[in-house]
């Protein structure tokens, strides 16, 4: 009994530092668990930095563009203000005549006239025209206009409410009218949201020509490409890793020097047509180039290997034993394939034609190259945008709307398939 005693005193006398230590010991732990991802925030830091700077700094700004006005309620802030108690109703005051009048003036003496004619331009035609006209007589007038029909005297267009609406609708610093316009909408005469003169209804035929050949193209990459990753799971790994380097040699090319081989290849005094007319299959050479079919073609070659190497991760993973039990319990090897074996796989196909689409509705050296006027697709609109016409916020309007279709990709591939599921290499 007293070896009990001493025993239970020993344990308690041992166990009294270890409960008063016990916070210490806790907070020690924190601290060092802390300091562990603090550490491993900083590792990170730089990637997040880079795409920060490179990715999500460069969207927001494009999509700040879409909708940006603050020039022209900048740039004629009286004229703005005196339009805001016209109604569209015949014409505006004399009080607005003079602002604009004022104000005109000042811009074509202090040479800005031109960029905000040209901003204006773009929501009616003619409109540079008549700001130009207008800025120079008025910058060699002793008096200026004090109404409407002293104003129209300059340029009779002024009597014409059109024009004065066009300053009306762009009063404000932020404009829908690049959305409306990229889908063949406009804001008219009199405030109102209508349809576009048929003449001017191009965008939206082209996003619908964007979308189908994108999935045409999609469909074709995972025709050709299911057999060929079937193939390379299947094979032992010598002859797999020689035909996986033939997938990726597209990978070792120039995009530039790819799509310059198709257009050898499909001219019409090209390598093809010429094998077609020796071997007797055709008499007439074949238009190949610089349209649809063209760009359909050279596409599916460029963007084959982002369909087979995510099907092929997914392949290479599925235990040949699921195929074998299928055909042991009776199953056709059809059967098998359908109701066993491509079920399997749908992650990797959900990924190939997520990744394929995506790529093919923003795709732009191969259409302009290959496709001529025909074969084009948005992406070269957004670049006319950028490079020609510098309407900058109409191609951010069309880059906003094609972000909001792989957006929206993205949420269905998560419903249909998991974006946990999503494979892209081995």
């Amino acid at each position: 009994m007293s070896r009990e005693l001493t025993t239970l005193r020993s344990v308690a006398a041992i166990g009294q530092p270890i409960s008063e230590h016990q916070p210490d010991l806790g907070r020690q732990l924190q601290r060092a668990e802390r300091r562990k991802q603090i550490r491993s925030l900083l590792l990170t830091l730089p990637l997040v930095c880079f795409i920060l700077v490179t990715f999500a700094f460069p969207i927001v700004e494009m999509l700040y563009r879409s909708v940006d006005n603050q020039e022209l309620p900048g740039a004629f802030p009286q004229t703005m203000t005196s339009l805001q108690h016209w109604s569209y109703q015949g014409l505006p005051q004399d009080t607005t005549v003079v602002a604009l009048a004022n104000e005109l003036q000042a811009h074509y003496q202090d040479k800005t006239l031109p960029k905000l004619a040209n901003r204006m331009n773009v929501e009616v035609s003619g409109m540079r025209s008549l700001l130009m006209k207008t800025g120079r007589k008025l910058s060699a007038a002793s008096d200026l206009p004090a109404s409407v029909a002293e104003l129209a005297a300059v340029d009779r267009r002024w009597s014409q409410p059109r024009y004065w609406s066009a300053f009306k609708n762009l009063s404000s610093v932020y404009t829908a009218n690049h959305y409306l316009a990229a889908l063949d909408y406009k804001v008219d005469d009199q405030g109102n949201v209508v349809d576009q003169p048929p003449s001017r209804q191009i965008y939206l035929e082209l996003f619908y020509k964007t979308f189908w050949m994108s999935l045409t193209i999609t469909v074709i990459c995972l025709l050709l490409s299911y057999p060929l990753a079937y193939l390379l799971a299947n094979l032992p790994d010598r002859k797999a890793n020689l035909l996986m380097i033939v997938v990726l040699l597209p990978f070792w090319t120039s995009l530039l020097v790819r799509t310059t081989s198709w257009i050898v290849l499909l001219q019409n005094q090209g390598v093809i047509n010429d094998l077609l007319i020796w071997s007797g299959l055709t008499s007439e050479r074949i238009q190949m180039i610089h349209n649809t079919f063209g760009t359909i073609v050279s596409m599916v070659h460029i963007l084959l290997p982002f369909m087979i190497l995510p099907l092929y991760s997914v392949m290479k993973g599925i235990s040949p034993s699921y195929f074998r039990a299928a055909r042991s319990l009776g199953a056709t090897p059809l059967l098998a394939f359908v109701r066993v074996y491509m079920p399997l796989t749908l992650p990797g196909i959900g990924a190939g034609a997520l990744l394929t689409f995506i790529l093919s509705i923003g795709f732009y050296i191969t259409p302009a190259l290959v496709g001529g006027r025909s074969g084009q697709m948005i992406s070269n609109m957004i670049a006319y945008h950028m490079q020609t016409s510098l309407n900058w916020g109409m191609a951010a309007a069309l880059g906003g709307l094609l972000l909001l279709v792989v957006l929206l990709l993205f949420y269905l591939f998560n419903r249909l398939v998991g974006i946990n599921n999503l494979k892209v290499g081995g």
